[in-house]
């Protein structure tokens, strides 16, 4: 078990939502399945909680009720080793419901904020040239999902 997990907090499909994440990443597996008893708040034998791991990252899915809902001031960030990565992941959060939102962020169709970045993306980002660095920014800025050959032409000053 890891020290910390993410819990999220869904609106009675936490179980709904955590196979659709096993579905997208692989070497993803269920955990553990935790069932309301008749101590918890909702109805015996309905699912609680979810515990799941995504490429060896836990994740907890609880179904905690309408109180709360995601924003995109917490999202989780997917790293990608090619374009065709990125365009994997980007369509598969975005069929069925999901949202584009702008630079490499999306909303998923549970309203979970995901932010889809190529490798290599970061250390564009923090080059000590200012100049390459603030293209890098600038292309990024004007995209919605990201285009690693575009990032890198921008880089290169192309």
């Amino acid at each position: 078990m890891q020290k910390i997990a993410p819990c999220l907090w869904f609106d009675g499909n936490a179980e709904e939502a955590a196979n659709f994440y096993l579905s997208v990443f692989p070497a993803s597996r269920l955990a553990a399945t935790l069932h309301h008893t008749d101590a918890s708040p909702g109805r015996e034998g309905d699912v609680l909680a979810i515990t799941f791991e995504l490429d060896g990252q836990e994740f907890m899915a609880l179904n905690g009720g309408p109180q709360y809902h995601f924003t995109p001031a917490i999202s989780l960030m997917v790293h990608c080793a090619s374009q065709q990565e990125v365009d994997r992941y980007w369509s598969t959060f975005i069929d069925g419901g999901g949202k584009a939102v702008a630079c490499g962020w999306l909303e998923d169709r549970y309203g979970v904020s995901w932010q889809i970045v190529p490798d290599g993306l970061l250390e564009m980002l923090r080059d000590p040239d200012r100049e390459k660095a603030n293209r890098v920014m600038v292309s990024m800025m004007n995209m919605i999902k990201l285009d690693i050959a575009e990032l890198r032409k921008a880089y290169r000053g192309e």
